[in-house]
């Protein structure tokens, strides 16, 4: 590993290209990371006694020997979301500056060739910068002023909106907006290939902006050391569906919980939501003693969680096709048991393998709902149905299926009316 400081700004002129590699997570700063960066670029510009400003470090490692000299892109293992905002911001400062150059090297001409393409280059090579999937296709488009997708990426689409406002309301007042870039400085870490293990670097990372998730982290463990046509195969055929299924926002806000109640179903034991990375990584190795070789292991354990995501989709977020079940799992969400999901997940998983009707699968759905309205009934606390439930799992009896979730759910709820009463 290589560490030097470096200007922001230098380091984008000089590098040909960033990639971000398939399984890095998503563009994903909000609003508020966005003006914090601004409020820092234009006080640091408009104050002579600041001569720098600190963003943090860009990790990367080739992808050539260091002895190499040929273009070469770099690969982005840590400061994504930085370098994506400064584009944005560089590009939207581009765009309006039109004619003008308020200071000396910040006409939209050296910005654009400078820091945002490589003007001799054709097709994604022109581009400083390249994201990931519905990122990547709205970033290009914004950097060469070409109409949005129409499966564009929100955050990224959001993002250059609020910087093109933000900009317009400095008038042409701009100063302090260049100078303020100029003083940004970073930490330029270079990784070398076979030396450094890029996993472990990205775990340790607590880099400013947003943490990053636990599906983030997941993710990036399975399919960051695998080389990269089996990378590209996994992601394409497996995880990218999933990002898909959930939807942008939904990703985002559920796709932690999924894996919780996934790792619940698999072990038996109930993480803690801030340890499922943890939790997966343990059942991960644990899986991998009864699999042929890591390549087998790794494919299998993907394709297990794309099936699960599957099922979750369906029940929690709508995209159930048939008519009853849909209506059923409605409303069972309207109840808001999200703790109810490790049970149905197993329950669907073999509904979809043909070892439970759908009409058991149904009157199970709606014993569940009856279970939980006759808690609330009772007035029986809320605060132990994750562990109940999660030993509803351990009662199945799959040689007689539905008539074991009716004694469970039953004698489940016979236990804690008792409980209740006694205390």
């Amino acid at each position: 590993m290589k560490a030097t400081e470096a200007k922001l700004l230098d380091f984008l002129k000089k590098s040909p290209q960033f990639v971000i590699p398939i399984y890095q997570r998503t563009y994903s700063w909000t609003e508020k990371e966005c003006r914090q960066l601004w409020d820092d670029i234009v006080r640091t510009g408009a104050d002579d006694h600041i001569s720098v400003h600190f963003v943090g470090s860009i990790v990367y490692i080739d992808k050539a020997d260091s002895t190499v000299t040929t273009w070469e892109p770099l690969l982005v293992i840590d400061g994504q979301q930085r370098l994506t905002t400064v584009t944005l911001l560089i590009a939207a400062l581009a765009k309006a500056l039109g004619e003008t150059e308020p200071v000396d090297g910040f006409s939209a001409a050296m910005l654009r060739g400078y820091y945002l393409q490589n003007p001799l280059e054709k097709g994604e090579r022109q581009f400083k910068l390249i994201l990931s999937q519905t990122d990547k296709t709205t970033l290009t488009a914004i950097v060469g002023n070409h109409e949005h997708p129409k499966e564009h990426s929100l955050r990224v689409a959001q993002n250059f909106k609020l910087f093109e406002d933000l900009i317009a309301g400095c008038g042409s007042d701009l100063a302090a907006v260049c100078k303020g870039l100029v003083k940004l400085m970073m930490v330029d870490i270079k990784l070398k290939r076979g030396e450094d293990n890029p996993q472990l670097i990205f775990e340790s990372m607590n880099s400013t902006g947003k943490e990053l998730s636990q599906a983030d982290l997941i993710r990036n463990y399975i399919l960051m050391g695998l080389e990269q046509e089996p990378q590209t195969r996994l992601y394409e055929q497996f995880w990218r569906p999933m990002e898909i299924d959930f939807g942008q926002e939904a990703y985002g806000t559920h796709f932690d919980g999924f894996m919780r109640h996934y790792l619940t179903v698999k072990t038996g034991e109930i993480p803690n939501i801030n340890a499922v990375y943890d939790a997966f990584k343990g059942y991960a190795r644990t899986s991998r003693a009864n699999a042929a070789d890591d390549k087998s292991h790794i494919e299998s354990l993907v394709r297990e969680i794309r099936d699960y995501a599957r099922h979750f989709c369906a029940m929690a977020l709508g995209s159930e096709p048939d008519a009853d079940l849909k209506l059923a799992f409605h409303d069972l969400r309207e109840l808001k048991v999200d703790v109810a999901y490790p049970f149905l997940l197993e329950l669907y998983h073999d509904y979809k393998a043909d070892t439970l009707p759908k009409a058991d699968l149904l009157a199970s759905v709606r014993l569940i709902e009856a279970y939980v309205f006759r808690r609330a009934i009772c007035a029986i606390p809320t605060n132990s149905m994750n562990k109940t439930f999660a030993t509803f799992n351990k009662a199945l009896k799959k040689d007689r299926y539905f008539e074991s979730i009716q004694a469970t759910t039953g004698s489940g709820l016979e236990k804690m009316r008792i409980t209740h009463q006694l205390t």
